[in-house]
């Protein structure tokens, strides 16, 4: 089964994965620019109300630029976040072109979305939950291995696509610790249509996050990774600084409850987390430079290029 037309001219197979905070209409912008897809979170556009304004900066500021990919807005289909509707109701007008679901089956949501022509891909961690999208109706499935930054799971890339691809021959993106080309056509030659990269970019000038997130970033490792799911209640990947200066042992750190889960207005807890707590993902001790969004896609394309002819592969 072929990709979707919107997939199949992207510069490199790669999808930018969406980030709390850190995603914003200029972050978007500049990858699609560069020939990737761009995303964020519609809860980075706070408060509610700025989500069209945001969807108007970025389609205008595309419009007309030859050799842009398209871009994507991330929806958070838990049931506490009730922003659900507005922000599907206001990406629906704008005509988003990708939409990527996160946290449950987006059931209600994909009739929605391909009455217009868009297209769903939804993040995944396990077969169970792969089984439940395609019922679903998703478009595509994001493979949210081991090592990927923010809300991950525990696979080996290699044991999900495997297992995946023996009942899905449609779109994947595989997402776990990719930070180079040569980790991107590493997930072409285990049967993913692309790449799906988030911490790579949070060491740009474009990212919404302080510079000294920026520099641990640089400074860390893949042993500097955390993987808890006290702060939103799932399970996910964090620097292991930013949870020492937040008053916790990495090493003895409590269970959460996932009854509190809380991705809505109400209290504003996850924002709270990806504000204090910095997620970032096990392939951060490749990144050693801030660079703007232009440089990294570039760099990424040239290593990809080099990694295809190192294996001799057209």
């Amino acid at each position: 089964m072929s990709l979707p037309p919107i997939l199949q001219q992207l510069r490199i197979p790669v999808i930018c994965a969406p980030m709390f905070i850190a995603g914003n209409p200029k972050l978007v912008i500049e990858q699609c620019k560069a020939g990737v897809v761009g995303s964020f979170p519609a809860l980075n556009a706070r408060p509610k109300e700025a989500l069209d304004q945001w969807l108007t900066e970025i389609e205008a500021a595309l419009a007309g630029q030859p050799g842009a990919a398209p871009y994507a807005v991330n929806q958070i289909c838990h049931k506490s976040n009730d922003r659900l509707e507005h922000d599907i109701e206001v990406c629906i007008r704008h005509k988003v072109p990708i939409t990527i679901t996160s946290l449950r089956a987006p059931n209600d949501v994909i009739p929605k979305i391909h009455a217009y022509g868009g297209i769903v891909l939804h993040d995944v961690i396990s077969v169970r939950h792969a089984h439940k999208a395609l019922e679903a109706g998703v478009d595509g499935l994001i493979l949210v291995c081991a090592g990927a930054g923010g809300h991950a799971g525990t696979l080996s890339p290699f044991a999900l696509i495997g297992e995946v691809r023996r009942f899905f021959d449609g779109p994947v993106i595989l997402s776990g610790a990719i930070s180079s080309g040569d980790a991107v056509l590493a997930a072409q030659a285990a049967g993913a249509d692309l790449a799906y990269l988030g911490t790579r970019f949070l060491a740009t000038p474009e990212a919404s996050v302080p510079e000294r997130y920026k520099e641990e970033i640089l400074g860390a490792a893949a042993d500097d990774i955390v993987y808890t799911d006290l702060f939103s209640g799932v399970h996910g990947n964090y620097l292991k600084h930013s949870v020492v200066a937040a008053g916790f042992d990495p090493l003895n750190l409590p269970k959460s409850d996932p009854n509190k889960m809380n991705f809505g207005t109400a209290g504003g807890a996850e924002k709270k987390v990806w504000r204090d707590i910095w997620s970032a993902g096990q392939g951060v001790g490749q990144i050693d430079a801030i660079a703007p969004v232009a440089q990294v896609v570039a760099k990424l394309e040239a290593e990809y290029v080099a990694a295809r002819q190192r294996l001799q592969i057209n």
